[in-house]
């Protein structure tokens, strides 16, 4: 019977098909265009069944596919029927396209297996859906709301729609409803698409996704290259169903790549709680089809196999095989190629995998920022968790992590006290969890918790300290000396001496009322921590004799959604903190990261607060963000529990009891405090522009990005891969002639300012005199003084930029007792001039005659963009000079740091490099240096080795912040000179200094805030906080660089904050020509307005 009009008889449809396979596709196409229109689809649907009782018999039907190119036939699913009542399906194919056979089965039968409810109403995804017959099959049996069968080839997805319509219309051509009175046609469409770029590009979100892909990698890679149109040829277009290109993933090695690639496109694209199921081949063995989806934080439950040889040639892993379809016993692809070749039948086993994402959103979130360029870093990662607790708190750090990535060119400034979030967060942990009413002001953040200690007696300096026995294990050996040091040493002044207790309350009170010690360092035994009393009695004591108290609740501080019960925070939960007393907790207790570490002090009085924030900006400079950042991951999953304000802490009165004469801060530390220019002061005003703060604000190069959350999201890294001491070998050996041996000794620091403090008591245990010259880093001289060092300053003078010179150096070294020389080389910070190598021969010389130990600073060197002349340096052959005529106590130690030179704010990593074995010894006596964690050394070593390699990309992108830099300096110099500012041009740096000529003498009125005026007539001593007053723009006055009557200006800044840093110096200038002109608050959008 023919269909009229359509397309003739079916014998004159045979004889079209007959011609070639292009030419049996075409017809279909056409018919396929009827069966689209309403008006002619019932025919067409007829014409169908005519086709199909054509070819009735399986030998019919196989001839059918040779001689017409093309086949349909009965699918017949299970014994029970659908929701429609029917157990086949009709299905047609073509020579191009995917054929059904055994594995598609399996995979249908891997479906059939779950549960009626997982497809039932969802939107499902078919990836490679070929003829389409599984997708249809799922909407036939499981009524899903949606299906869409995606396939990369066009050939596929128009045989697909055909037989979507030859299952939805009956033999006469009439819709086929189910029992929700819906048609296939209502739930399957079929779309071009490569995996899931369809639904990515519509962003349809899909609850199931589903595929029976191909995992093989095609023998001739140029083939995968071609352009995919359904015009092709059939055997490429064949070739889609059976193999794959190379993807880019590590899976690539056992064939899987495309699977790879698959799910990480799924992740984008599912929603929460949705499942992924794939038909897995055994060939690489079930461990590895298994660690496939579980890296990427899934919870997992016929061809040319030649390849697959070549991948066993070349690697020790072997795929899994079986000779006949009854073997138990796996054999490699070699012999399953030799065992077919000989005529023999090879399988392997097939697996179908169902996988669901474990905590969704934030693993979409990480695989969102890993497709933008980090492919590498994708490679890498691992999600398998053998602990859901760890897994529980890594991978919300990671998406945090690579939010914050992703949304952030650059690390925001943050005040010395620490991440004003994080400390919001500690504040608002103990108001929800403990009751207790603190805010981000009453919490000061640590590098850890030794440093903590350190740091608090440092500021106090008592004469006699009591410390815990289990705490003293981190600080200076000399300060843990006998009572009858104590007497001996009583007329010394900010001398510290400490004396262990054991760690229970009953002994250290008696220890305390014996004793009398100005301040007391403990924690709390176990089976005393649980009430309130032994804490209250060490606070009525302590107060009783005048002792400040440090209470350490480290051991029993639970991060936890149900902490248990803790005597200290019960009690300040109900009263307020006593003035004398403050709490310190290291925070090392996390399940991911054993060695790292955070702590913090909470004083509810605000001198205190404000004192140990200057004493860690002088000390530590601040705290490593990636460690606050971590941990507040943690507070924030926790806070998340808690509703919050549901039970608000009660009110309660301030203090009444009354506190015996505490010690007050150290001579030392009031001193510095008064003189040096502190940015913990102003830390808190966001509105601030801080051109006053060695840190950088420059958008973070991609490799270092990549690298930053490679670092953290591996696991097992070995310790080769975060031994950064032969990368740091080479790194100064190129970058200075520093070559090291046996006996050099490598030290690591968070900040090159933490080592510096540490080289700054070695040469107050050895009697030394620490020397600087005008045009130093204020804020190490100031460290120095805080440390009580005996610091001479090297005067130095405007003719040669403020440099050191023969001359200058030999009249002081010369005249001084044990000399300690410091200089910041070769790019001078602040002036941002350069020591050429001669320059530094001759001041090494003049060293080596007296008997110097120098202190060379690199760690602000490595960006010289207007460096004529310049040619590096050369320090082995310099000091190979001097080795004859040298005093034995000269030597040089060389500190730097890492990511200054790779212009990266917001990560730290300071070196030093020690050869004396004597400087040695004494710098380790001093302990409690905060260290580096392992994946700062990770990321360091990494790109140190891209360095080193010549990286196109890393190179790249220092080369456009180095041409940045070189601009910025520029305009800055023009814009202070049209200012009346005198510039001494910088070379290189991050920095240079300016004397406001100009301004000296003019008066200023300032319009503050709060309504008042501020009056000042400009000299040298207040021209920066006129400056920042006026204009909110922070610099540095002349008692930070140490040269009379000049400032210093950094320009690493973030774009907008350089161009309103300009502004801000033109806008002083005008004030000053104006003298009635006011500043006006920021409004709303913070620009600054200015009025009569």
């Amino acid at each position: 019977m023919a269909v009229k009009g359509l397309c003739g008889s079916v014998d004159e449809f045979l004889k079209k098909c007959q011609q070639s396979g292009d030419a049996a596709y075409s017809t279909f196409r056409s018919l396929l265009e009827r069966l689209e229109d309403q008006s002619t689809r019932a025919e067409a649907r007829v014409f169908f069944s005519h086709l199909q009782k054509r070819f009735d018999t399986k030998e019919s039907i196989d001839k059918c596919l040779q001689t017409y190119h093309f086949q349909i036939e009965d699918v017949y699913l299970e014994q029970s029927e659908g929701y429609q009542k029917r157990n086949k399906l009709t299905m047609m194919v073509i020579p191009s396209i995917f054929m059904p056979e055994d594995w598609s089965f399996t995979f249908y039968e891997g479906l059939n297996r779950h549960p009626d409810s997982i497809f039932k109403d969802r939107t499902v995804g078919e990836l490679g859906c070929g003829n389409g017959w599984i997708s249809i099959a799922v909407a036939e049996k499981w009524l899903p709301s949606k299906v869409y069968g995606l396939d990369i080839n066009p050939r596929a997805i128009k045989i697909s729609w055909i037989n979507l319509y030859l299952n939805a219309l009956d033999e006469k051509g009439q819709l086929i409803y189910d029992a929700e009175k819906k048609t296939l046609l209502d739930r399957v469409e079929f779309h071009e698409s490569d995996l899931l770029a369809y639904c990515i590009d519509n962003r349809i979100e899909l609850e199931r996704i589903v595929g029976c892909i191909p995992q093989i990698l095609n023998p001739n890679p140029d083939a995968m290259s071609k352009m995919i149109s359904e015009n092709a040829s059939e055997e490429f277009l064949h070739s889609l169903s059976n193999y794959c290109a190379l993807q880019g993933f590590v899976e690539d090695q056992f064939g899987l790549g495309l699977i790879a690639r698959a799910v990480e496109e799924g992740i984008a694209v599912i929603k929460p709680m949705g499942i992924m199921i794939f038909n897995m081949g055994g060939r690489p063995g079930q461990g590895v089809c298994k660690r496939l989806f579980e890296r990427r934080g899934l919870l997992a439950a016929d061809t040319d196999i030649s390849a697959l040889v070549e991948i066993e040639k070349n690697s020790r892993h072997r795929f899994e095989f079986f000779m006949g379809l009854v073997g138990d016993q796996p054999i490699c692809a070699r012999t399953a190629w030799a065992y077919g070749k000989a005529g023999g039948r090879i399988s392997h086993a097939i697996s179908v995998y169902s996988c669901q994402l474990r905590q969704p959103n934030q693993v979409k979130k990480i695989f969102e920022f890993l497709k933008n360029g980090f492919q590498e870093v994708s490679n890498s990662l691992d999600l398998s968790f053998g602990d859901d607790s760890v897994a529980d708190e890594k991978i919300p750090f990671l998406a945090y992590l690579a939010g914050l990535l992703k949304e952030n060119s650059f690390f925001s400034y943050e005040p010395p006290a620490g991440s004003k979030r994080f400390r919001n967060l500690i504040a608002s942990f103990m108001k929800t969890y403990h009751h207790i009413p603190l805010n981000a002001d009453n919490v000061v953040v640590f590098p850890s918790r030794a440093v903590a200690i350190e740091n608090a007696l440092r500021l106090f300096s008592p004469r006699l300290a009591i410390v815990d026995e289990n705490l003293t294990r981190h600080l200076p050996r000399h300060w843990l000396t006998s009572l009858n040091k104590i007497e001996t040493d009583k007329s010394l002044k900010d001398v510290i001496t400490v004396i262990e207790a054991p760690r229970q309350s009953d002994l250290m009170i008696e220890l305390i009322k014996k004793l009398k010690p100005q301040v007391v360092v403990t924690g709390m035994a176990q089976f005393e921590a649980v009430t309130t009393s032994a804490f209250e009695h060490l606070l009525s004591t302590t107060r009783e004799c005048g002792s400040r108290l440090f209470i350490d609740i480290s051991d029993h501080f639970e991060l936890s959604s149900l902490p248990s019960s803790n005597g200290v925070l019960k009690y300040l939960a109900g009263n307020p903190m006593p003035s004398h007393a403050a709490i310190i907790c290291g925070l090392v207790k996390n399940q991911v990261y054993s060695d790292l570490e955070v702590a913090f002090v909470i004083s509810e009085e605000s001198s205190i607060f404000k004192a140990l924030s200057k004493t860690l900006e002088l000390l530590q400079g601040n705290t490593a963000l990636i460690s606050q950042y971590y941990y507040g991951c943690i507070f924030h999953e926790l806070l998340a529990f808690q509703l919050p304000g549901r039970h608000p802490p009660s009110e309660r009165e301030g203090e009444k009891m009354k506190t015996g004469e505490m010690i007050g801060f150290s001579s030392s530390a009031i001193s510095v405090f008064n003189q040096a220019e502190l940015s913990s002061s102003d830390a808190e005003n966001s509105s601030l522009i801080h051109m006053d703060v060695d840190q950088i604000f420059l958008p973070i190069p991609t490799p270092i990005k990549g690298a930053i959350f490679e670092s953290f999201a591996r696991q097992n890294v070995g310790g080769s891969e975060t031994d950064v001491t032969p990368s740091i070998k080479q790194f100064i050996k190129t970058s200075y002639g520093f070559s090291t041996d046996s006996n050099t000794e490598f030290i690591y620091a968070d900040r090159s300012l933490d080592l510096f403090n540490k080289l700054v008591l070695c040469c107050i245990q050895e009697g030394g005199t620490l020397c600087f010259p005008s045009g130093s880093n204020g804020n190490y001289v100031s460290a120095a003084k805080f440390l009580n060092a005996n610091v001479v300053n090297i005067c130095t003078n405007s003719e040669v930029g403020f440099k050191l010179t023969e001359k200058i150096v030999k009249d002081v070294v010369g005249t001084v007792n044990k000399p300690w020389v410091y200089i910041s080389a070769p790019t001078i910070n602040p002036t941002g001039l350069i020591y050429s190598n001669a320059d530094m021969e001759t001041i090494l010389s003049v060293c080596a005659k007296y008997g110097a130990r120098v202190i060379i600073d690199t760690t602000f060197s490595g960006v010289e963009f207007n460096s004529k002349g310049w040619g590096g340096w050369d320090l082995d052959g310099s000091l190979v000079k001097l080795t004859s005529a040298a005093s034995p106590s000269f030597c040089v130690c060389l500190l730097g740091g890492v990511f200054s030179k790779m212009l990266t704010g917001g990560l730290t990593f300071g070196f030093l490099v020690l050869n004396q074995p004597f400087l040695v010894d004494t710098f380790y006596s001093f302990s409690g240096l905060s260290k580096p964690h392992s994946t700062i050394k990770y990321t360091v070593k990494k790109l140190l080795d891209l360095k080193e390699q010549k990286a196109g990309e890393l190179l790249g992108a220092f080369a456009e912040q180095e041409k940045l830099l070189a601009s910025r300096s520029k305009r800055l110099k023009e814009t202070l000179e049209s200012c009346g500012w005198e510039v001494i041009e910088a070379c290189g740096g991050l920095s240079m200094v300016a004397k406001p000529t100009a301004c000296i003498g003019k008066r200023i009125k300032v319009n503050n805030k709060d309504g008042s005026t501020w009056e000042a007539k400009l000299d040298e001593s207040n021209i920066r906080e006129a400056m920042r007053r006026a204009t909110g723009l922070s610099i540095n006055g002349d008692s930070w660089t140490g040269i009379p009557g000049y400032c210093r200006f950094t320009i690493a800044l973030e774009d907008s904050d350089f161009d309103r840093s300009l502004d801000c110096i033109l806008q002083f200038k005008k004030a000053l020509d104006r003298p009635n002109l006011f500043r006006r608050p920021y409004d709303e959008l913070g620009q600054q307005a200015w009025h009569e």
